[in-house]
């Protein structure tokens, strides 16, 4: 098992990995076919943002991705595992190895929009929710979230 950065070959490995794993939560084909942009990792996304895989085994099982959105503000814009995956604990050790990478940086929070089925396992790190975006589905709203990165340092 291990967790390095991602090369612009894997891109299309991660858009599959990204779409099956929304799909894992019944939005249906409609949906995530208007989802694809929004879901698609290209070798241009990969090389301005930083995109840190998990393999197990030479197998892809999930990644994450993020960007820097301002000097102290640091978005986590991706973090998918497999559907086959979800459940084991992969998601938690991604993302205490993205909370490891930013804890030793500068940065003063990290925001994201959460999938409202994902709230639960942000909470879990110590993200709340302080905002709401309006979906593209009606009356569904992604819930905005925050961590301080100081709550970080203080866990230790």
């Amino acid at each position: 098992m291990k967790i390095e950065k991602a090369h612009k070959s894997d891109a299309g490995e991660l858009t599959q990995l990204t779409i099956q794993s929304k799909d894992y939560w019944n939005y249906g084909s409609k949906q995530i076919e208007a989802w694809r942009d929004e879901l698609t990792i290209d070798e241009k996304y990969i090389d301005k943002n930083q995109v840190f895989k998990l393999t197990v085994i030479s197998k892809l099982v999930g990644f994450y991705a993020y960007s820097l959105e301002d000097p102290k503000t640091i978005k986590l814009n991706f973090l998918f595992i497999t559907p086959e995956a979800i459940g084991k604990g992969y998601g938690k050790l991604l993302m205490s190895d993205f909370l490891g990478r930013i804890k030793k940086s500068k940065v003063k929070r990290i925001i994201l929009d959460a999938d409202p089925h994902a709230e639960k396992f942000y909470e879990r790190f110590g993200f709340r929710t302080f905002g709401k975006l309006k979906s593209s589905i009606p009356n569904r709203f992604l819930p905005i979230m925050e961590l301080e990165v100081k709550s970080l340092h203080n866990a230790n």
